[in-house]
Parts: C-alpha cells; structure tokens; sequence
C-alpha cells in the first residue's frame, strides 16, 4: 500500500466513525423527540383536541427549512424528513383518539 492510500483509508476510519456517532446521536434524539410527542398525543387525547395542528407543523416546517439552510443541509431535504415525523406522530396521536 503507497502512503498515500495508507493516509486515505485513515481519514475514511476517521469519517466513519464521526458518521457512527452521529447516527447514534439521530436514534437517540429522535427517540427523545417521540417520547414528548407521545405525551403531547395523550394530553390531545386527555382534552379531546385534534391529533393535528397544521398551523404548527406549517412553523416547524418552515422553521426547519431555515436551519436546513444555515445548516448546508437541502432545506428540502429538511422537509421532506420533518413531513415524515410529522406524520408518524400524527398516526401515534391517532391510536391515542382511539
């Protein structure tokens, strides 16, 4: 192996293993994230409010775009993720209205 291929496949150790720490850091966020929008289900439940409040999720929306921009991050990208939780916190809220 040349030197250089050595170096390169020590950044590659090194870029992987930021990438693992920060997925671990995505499970346990979004882990933490669900845990207060499962209590948040449960007080809609407990008052009779609508498991959706699309005035809200429009803000979040918009407001994840913006840090999506200042982020480097596709602010569509952004979305379209958000979307998706939003989405699966609306189905927990749901089985709650149940």
């Amino acid at each position: 192996m040349t030197d250089a291929v050595t170096k390169a496949a020590a950044v590659l150790a090194e870029h992987r293993a930021s990438i693992d720490r920060l997925d671990a850091i995505l499970v346990y966020t979004l882990g933490e994230r669900f845990k207060h929008t499962q209590a948040v289900g449960k007080l809609k439940a407990e008052h009779d409010l609508p498991p959706s409040d699309p005035t809200r999720e429009a803000h979040q929306i918009a407001r994840l775009e913006d840090l999506a921009g200042r982020a480097d991050l596709d602010p569509e990208f952004a979305k379209k993720f958000l979307n998706f939780i939003i989405a699966e916190v609306i189905q927990h809220h749901q089985k709650h209205q149940s």
